[in-house]
């Protein structure tokens, strides 16, 4: 009689919890995936400026989202956050064969499942890439994440493509796209691509965790219909000044020079782990994070003992315990890490 082995599937309460819970006073951050020394002092100045009394118009910071990724405006929609992005997606939609591919980014299913929807999970093995045959014929929105989180994988853009096709929409969480250089397998600037929607964030390149501030791209009539369930003035007037300054030519310019640098110490952490016996290192990582995998489900606490908060996959379906989303930092705390994790193995 042959086994039949389910992914594993968190308890739903689980899918609530983020990295930002795995830290704690004096431990070394590497569950949180914010770059480190931001938000930079011409960010924050620009942000200082901004004149708190008037209400938020997102006019030109739409217009500034539009010419970074060579779409019209009506193409653009301001959020708080990607975050929001995906509950006005779950709120103005209907969806009648909703599909999230996992392990990925939770909200997006617990958006839909809020707003009442039924959820197929199409759960990806090891090493994650994607299989586009596995996501069923009758689904009618589709969603994952490019690079995905927490895999750390880029999707090539045409495996993307090949997911679009009429009366589906495609969404497509490029939260982490700014990590790669050139940001080459992106859908942003894809404006003739019908029925795709790409969300992205200012959250992790330019620590903005606590500002909320993000946006969408996608055609007039799907812009259009998720307007109307966004309340007024739902992005704050610094969030506004902050997707303006950063889709500008310098900003995207930092962003790529420091998407270099970071796919330098990916490498040297890549390579110290890669080093330990008993760790798996899902390969080829793209995003500011790598996932590994131990035989030890007690790894997360015993690294919270030597000093080191990472992210436990066990909330991330088609993951669990012995899975764990490790930050990129510089060279002498990737090296440190590795010293504490191999004394677990």
């Amino acid at each position: 009689m042959s086994t039949v082995v389910r992914p594993y599937e968190p308890a739903e309460a689980l899918l609530r919890h983020h990295g930002d819970r795995d830290l704690a006073q004096g431990l070394v951050d590497l569950a949180v995936n914010v770059r480190p020394g931001t938000p930079p002092a011409w960010l924050a100045s620009r942000l200082a400026a901004v004149d708190l009394s008037r209400y938020p118009n997102g006019s030109a910071a739409r217009a500034a989202v539009a010419a970074r990724h060579g779409r019209t405006e009506d193409e653009v929609l301001l959020t708080a956050g990607a975050a929001e992005a995906f509950v006005l997606i779950a709120r103005a939609l209907a969806p009648r064969h909703a599909v999230v591919v996992h392990p990925q980014f939770t909200e997006p299913e617990l958006a839909l499942r809020a707003a009442g929807h039924g959820v197929e999970r199409v759960v990806l093995s090891w090493p994650f890439t994607l299989d586009a045959a596995a996501v069923p014929a009758t689904a009618d929105l589709v969603v994952l994440g490019n690079p995905t989180n927490p895999t750390s994988v880029l999707h090539p853009a045409q495996a993307l493509r090949a997911l679009a096709r009429p009366g589906r929409l495609l969404v497509v969480d490029e939260a982490f796209a700014d990590c790669v250089p050139g940001e080459p397998e992106s859908l942003a600037a894809e404006g003739n691509l019908a029925g795709v929607i790409v969300v992205r964030s200012l959250t992790k390149m330019w620590g903005l965790a606590g500002l909320r501030a993000g946006y969408l791209l996608a055609d007039p009539g799907v812009v259009a219909t998720l307007e109307r369930v966004q309340p007024h003035w739902a992005v704050s007037a610094p969030a506004l000044a902050a997707c303006a300054a950063c889709s500008a030519d310098d900003a995207v310019a930092e962003a790529t020079a420091w998407a270099h640098s970071l796919a330098h110490e990916r490498g040297h952490l890549v390579g110290l782990l890669a080093a330990l016996p008993g760790i798996r290192v899902v390969p080829d990582p793209q995003a500011s994070f790598v996932l590994i995998h131990i035989d030890l489900d007690e790894a997360h606490s015993a690294l919270r003992s030597k000093g080191f908060a990472v992210r436990s996959g066990h909330t991330f379906p088609g993951l669990g315990p012995g899975w764990l989303r490790v930050a990129v930092r510089d060279h002498d705390t990737s090296t440190a890490f590795a010293a504490a994790l191999k004394e677990l193995v």
